[in-house]
Parts: C-alpha cells; structure tokens; sequence
C-alpha cells in the first residue's frame, strides 16, 4: 500500500520528464512550487471547494435530517435511497450531464429564460469568476445525500425517552436540536466532515471532464495539476511533489478534524 506514495516521493526528487535520464534536484521541485501562481491557486480552489463538498452539505443535511428525523414522513426509505442516488451514479455521467446544464443552451439557461431572467444566462463553465462555483455545485449536489444520510443513521439511535423528557420540560424543536440532536451525532459530523473533506481536495474527475481547469487557471485543483504536469507539461518530478503535498495536507487536515471530533465526545 505504501509503495506508489514512496516511489512518487522519490520521483518529487528529480527533474524527470517520464523517460530517459533524470537530475537529481533534492527538494527543489517542492521549494519551486512555493512560487508557482498555478499551483498556489489549485490550493486556493481547493480549500474553496470544500466549503461546497462539505460545509454546506453538512448544515443542510443537518437541517433536513433534522426535519426528517423529528417529523413522520411517507415512503422515507425510497426517499433515502433518491438522495443517495448522486454516490452511485458514475462520475463521468455526473459530469456529462452537468455540464449539458450549464452550457449556453442548457437546461439552466433555458429555465432562467422561462422565468424571466434570461438576462443572467451565460455559459456558466467559461466565465472565469462563475466557473469555480459551478463546480463547487455539483459537489454539493453530490455530497448532500452522503452526509444526510450519514445524519440520519446517527438520529435513528438516539432514545425517543430523552426527547419525550425534553418535550415535559417544554423545550421547543430548536432547543431539541442543540440540546439532543447535535450533542448525538457529533461522531456522525466528523465522519462526514472527513468524507467530503478528502472528496473536495482531491476531486479531480469533475474539474477534468467539465473545464479542465479553465478557463484559464480559475478551476485547476491540485489532483489536476498532478494529472497535468505529468501527463501534458512532461513534469513528473514536479507533478509528484504536487501530489506529495496534496498527500500531506488531506492526511494533516483530517487528523485535525478527526481529533476535534474525538474532543468533543470525550466527557469532561
């Protein structure tokens, strides 16, 4: 398991275009890549997306989990298994089709024309400050059912007793939520919050078949420029210290979430 992360690591040492001779360089690709304006804003790109891959999936799945859990609901397991559908949907379908819905003569145009507000239709995918977001979205619409289902999993084992008591002592369903709720999926939010965290930085199937990091550098992603610099620019040194890094910063991230998560649980 650990070879190819040993091997890349070895090859982030030398200036190798994938054949023939290499230069050995030490840690110069990585001191490189402090400069670099591409890969710096893949970073950038990266930590935005996971304020769609995951912050946002996480509040509003906690909100309708919330709802779900608390209110009786009809046909709730085909319900689960819709929202769950986006996970099982192969990624390059995901990215066809979205990208068909945000073409100039896509499906979203067409319904800001219907509704009056064809002003705002653009090709979403090729503006420059817009395309990024796009993206972003397409996460969220991924992630959600992931991390609501995650929620409600954890809400199903909480005792029924303990909201019954709340409810005698007149707590309203908000106080319900902060008091009981939340307190009991705390183990469920840093799973999810782990999940999509390593799906939004190293998300690279989307970012590939919808914009291929354009236009310009506006949606490039670390896992993108791994792919680019090694496969198009002939930079494998450099496309592994990309990955190196990338390595090291899901693994430092989700050890930080993970120990807040275990924190919080631990009783004081």
């Amino acid at each position: 398991m650990l070879y190819p992360l040993v091997r890349a690591g070895q090859f982030s040492l030398f200036d190798w275009p994938g054949f023939g001779p290499s230069t050995f360089v030490g840690f110069g690709n990585y001191i490189d890549l402090l400069s670099d304006d591409r890969f710096l804003a893949s970073i950038s790109h990266a930590l935005i997306l996971i304020l769609f891959y995951s912050i946002l999936p996480l509040v509003i799945g906690l909100v309708l989990a919330a709802v779900l859990r608390r209110g009786s609901v009809r046909g709730l397991g085909f319900f689960r298994v819709m929202i769950f559908m986006p996970q099982v949907i192969a990624l390059v379908v995901v990215a066809v089709a979205w990208r068909q819905i945000y073409s100039p003569n896509g499906t979203l145009n067409d319904l800001l024309g219907a509704i009056g507000l064809g002003g705002l239709a653009r090709g979403w995918l090729g503006d420059p400050i817009l395309a990024l977001p796009a993206v972003g979205v397409i996460g969220f619409w991924l992630e959600t059912g992931l991390v609501m289902l995650l929620l409600l999993a954890g809400m199903g084992r909480i005792s029924n007793q303990l909201f019954e008591a709340a409810r005698l002592d007149g707590a309203g369903p908000v106080r319900e939520f902060f008091a009981i709720t939340l307190p009991s999926v705390r183990g469920e939010i840093t799973t999810a919050l782990v999940l999509t965290i390593i799906a939004a930085l190293k998300t690279f199937d989307l970012v590939y078949l919808t914009t291929s990091g354009g236009p310009g550098t506006s949606t490039t992603v670390p896992s993108y420029e791994v792919y680019n610099r090694a496969f198009n620019l002939k930079e494998v040194g450099s496309a592994s210290a990309v990955a190196i890094v990338l390595t090291i910063m899901v693994f430092l991230i989700n050890i930080a979430v993970s120990r807040i998560g275990e924190e919080r649980r631990t009783p004081r």
